[in-house]
């Protein structure tokens, strides 16, 4: 009787503590990052190294990593309540708050390195003037991938409009390898791929910065409501963030982010090759990566080419800097 009575004590310790870690896991609060491009483009490898790394866990948030067929997509998800965060265009987010004041958003996390190419698989185009007229692969219409497009374009005095955009989300590389597809604007981790499965070398028409000196790539984006409801929790989902580029930057990691990439549908090898040139470019900041000139200068040129229409944005409307500060807090 006294060892069934010890099991049966000890059965309820262990429910005890399985019930204490479930109950501790529950009242962690939940945050969804909407994530650009299905499949997810390669700068959120930086949120998959969190997760997986449970740096989410340790800061004390669950979050749930959606991707959407764009960033635009998943800021229009953010600005209607269905997620709390979005890895989404800067030069869209600028957009969308100039041309309406109402839309509660705001960026607090930013990447500032743009990587995009104007690239094609056929030899006859050289220029950027052969451009007019043709099919070319974006993201969505207004996306990421059509912004940069407009603004290389620049180059040639073209714009995105000029050409017939083709929305593939992050599908541009395969439709080139297919034959479905000759021009694209791509990623440079995109290169190597199309090359070897295409068998064909990329020309790169234009480099975004070569025409954009300073500019500024992507937002973390969160609703002003969230700043102040979800404050805690966003900034925890910071905290992670942030350990995770360190994290990534450590050379001796490379292996364990290159399988953290697996979501992105890299292999391995194509994986390694791009955080080496990623982490070389610092394409993930080492500080909060909203340098105020970058994004002043990316909201001049969406008033310059049309697409703010009234008065622009200003930096101190269209930036949060303090809950980096608090998240820098944990993380020391």
């Amino acid at each position: 009787m006294k060892s069934w009575r010890r099991i049966f004590v000890a059965a309820l310790a262990l429910a005890a503590i399985l019930g204490g870690t479930a109950s501790a896991q529950d009242q962690r609060p939940t945050i969804t990052i909407g994530m650009p491009g299905i499949p997810p483009v390669f700068v959120s490898v930086q949120a998959y190294v969190a997760q997986q790394q449970k740096l989410f866990e340790k800061y004390g948030v669950n979050v749930v990593l959606r991707p959407f067929d764009s960033g635009a997509a998943a800021a229009r998800a953010v600005a209607s309540g269905n997620i709390d965060l979005s890895m989404s265009p800067s030069a869209l987010i600028a957009t969308m708050i100039s041309n309406n004041p109402s839309v509660d958003l705001v960026v607090i996390y930013g990447y500032e390195k743009p990587d995009w190419l104007l690239g094609t698989l056929d030899p006859s185009i050289k220029r950027c003037e052969d451009v007019k007229g043709k099919p070319v692969g974006v993201d969505s219409l207004g996306g990421a991938r059509s912004i940069a497009l407009n603004i290389m374009l620049r180059k040639c005095n073209l714009k995105a409009d000029d050409t017939q955009q083709v929305p593939l989300s992050a599908n541009i590389g395969a439709a080139m390898i297919s034959g479905q597809l000759a021009i694209g604007v791509l990623h440079i981790d995109d290169v190597p791929i199309i090359e070897r499965e295409a068998n064909k070398k990329v020309g790169i028409l234009i480099d975004i910065n070569d025409v954009a000196k300073v500019n500024h790539y992507l937002s973390l984006v969160a609703s002003q409501k969230a700043t102040t409801e979800k404050r805690d929790a966003l900034v925890r989902v910071l905290a992670a963030l942030i350990e995770a580029e360190r994290f990534m930057r450590d050379p001796k990691n490379i292996d364990v982010v290159a399988k953290a990439a697996a979501p992105t549908g890299r292999s391995d090898a194509d994986a390694k090759w791009s955080i080496r040139e990623y982490v070389k470019m610092e394409f993930w900041p080492h500080n909060h990566g909203l340098d105020q000139k970058k994004l002043e200068e990316v909201i001049a040129i969406q008033k310059r080419v049309g697409n703010i229409k009234g008065d622009a944005v200003t930096y101190g409307r269209l930036v949060d800097l303090k809950l980096y500060d608090e998240a820098l807090k944990l993380v020391k």
